[in-house]
């Protein structure tokens, strides 16, 4: 059993900022790569958050996997909590940096839009680790996320992005003009979530694979499909949009 007092967020930003006193640097291995061997640290303690929620992981396991100690761990995140905030951060942040390595400010707005909810998808695909974090979160009611500036600030980038990019598809008269970039937001993400977060139980209600690479495409081009009518589509009370009107530029 772990008896070791554990930091909170708080005090483990304090000792990083103070290069920290659970181990003197001096103490550590010669040829030891300090950043290495953080991210390697941060690489493992992500999978086994992910799989084990936070409760469930054991440094222990965390400090045997990455050939450390819980003692270097503590070196570096200060505690438990301070190690699962910082996979918390790095999580979101590989998430927004993949949103901001695309150059979409010249693209037309539909296809930008598109280019983000595929982003999105495959993202989220491919990182299955990222889902079982953020739902490990919500059983903890926020406590640990609401502690992090970082993980406010990073999320700012992606609704500039779509704030850009549905301001651009109003001008042009291709885009709603009711629409919250959060709201679009929450929209891609919830498509794109659900496939991986229930994969297992709807799999299996349902009896499809959403693993297969048929059905995978199939549903990556719905919810774009689906997101971008939405999106194209007047608002309810609008004159356009009444029975019987033609609407014009949709061919």
């Amino acid at each position: 059993m772990d008896n070791t007092r554990r930091l909170t967020p708080q005090e483990t930003r304090s000792r990083r900022g103070q290069g920290g006193n659970a181990l003197e640097p001096s103490a550590l291995p010669r040829g030891h790569d300090p950043e290495r061997t953080r991210q390697d640290i941060l690489n493992v303690a992500t999978e086994e958050f992910a799989s084990a929620g936070f409760s469930g992981a054991r440094v222990d396991m965390i400090a045997e996997r990455t050939r450390t100690s819980k003692r270097m761990i503590y070196y570096y995140f200060g505690s438990k909590e301070g190690l699962y905030l910082a996979a918390l951060e790095k999580a979101y942040g590989e998430l927004r940096a993949a949103e901001m390595s695309l150059d979409v400010a010249h693209e037309p707005p539909a296809a930008a839009m598109r280019r983000l909810i595929e982003l999105t998808f495959d993202y989220q695909e491919a990182h299955p680790e990222f889902v079982r974090l953020v739902n490990t979160e919500n059983m903890n009611c926020g406590r640990y996320i609401e502690q992090s500036e970082a993980i406010r600030t990073l999320n700012i980038s992606v609704i500039d992005v779509l704030t850009s990019i549905l301001q651009r598809g109003q001008e042009q008269g291709l885009f709603r003009s009711d629409l919250d970039p959060v709201d679009v937001h929450m929209l891609i993400s919830a498509f794109c979530f659900f496939r991986v977060s229930n994969q297992y139980t709807f799999g299996i209600v349902f009896q499809r694979d959403l693993s297969s690479p048929e059905l995978r495409q199939r549903h990556r081009t719905l919810i774009s499909e689906v997101i971008l009518g939405w999106l194209t589509q007047k608002p309810a009370g609008d004159p356009a949009a009444a029975p019987g009107r033609t609407r014009r530029g949709r061919g």
